[in-house]
């Protein structure tokens, strides 16, 4: 778990560097097993040292660390459970919160928003911290690599977490495409066929 700690600060850094989160906003975590590494919570992540990520179980025990879990662990937790992920990662970026205070779904206007499965979906608001937030994301989550958080932020998964990480740097980018292009227009939203289009080739070469 020594190396999982390593990664939360090293990405939790890269986070704040690019504006994903804000001073004490946003958390990650990173699974082994039956225990999973989380940031815990009133420590900005530019700040983070290993010692200070607690070690949970799955039921969310702190097994290791002085430090109380993020508020949002419960929500990782149900995510590992729903989706077998590795890691989870949860941002407060500007662009993602700005669409998801606004929208239901992330429409796919730029076929990279394949590699999160499609139309990014929003998650009805819930209170942070709470099981009800924890069970919208899961549903939101279905099938995909990120979700929106409604009036809050954004979340994704991956098998590790640099995997998660980089989910959640083209989450905020496909944002950024769409508020900067709603400003010219309209945007062209892709039709499913030209998704299929899309993953047809890449299969293809």
């Amino acid at each position: 778990m020594d190396e999982l700690r390593r990664e939360l600060c090293e990405h939790g850094r890269r986070a704040a560097a690019l504006g994903l989160v804000i001073g004490t906003s946003g958390n990650l975590s990173a699974r082994d097993g039956d225990l999973v590494a989380v940031t815990p919570s009133g420590v900005a992540l530019d700040r983070l040292r290993p010692e200070e990520c607690p070690i949970v179980d799955l039921d969310g025990r702190v097994v290791e660390g002085d430090r109380k879990p993020s508020s949002e662990t419960a929500m990782h937790l149900a995510l590992y459970a729903s989706t077998g992920a590795g890691a989870v990662v949860h941002t407060h970026s500007v662009f993602a919160t700005v669409v998801a205070s606004t929208m239901t779904e992330l429409p796919p206007i730029h076929y990279n928003a394949l590699l999160l499965g499609g139309a990014v979906r929003v998650a009805p608001y819930a209170t942070y911290g709470t099981p009800e937030l924890a069970e919208n994301v899961r549903r939101a989550l279905e099938g995909r690599q990120a979700a929106l958080m409604a009036s809050h932020g954004g979340v994704t998964i991956g098998a590790t977490l640099e995997q998660a990480f980089e989910a959640a740097r083209l989450l905020e980018w496909l944002c950024e495409v769409y508020v900067r292009a709603l400003g010219v227009g309209a945007p062209a939203v892709l039709t499913e066929e030209q998704l299929v289009a899309v993953i047809e080739r890449a299969f293809t070469g």
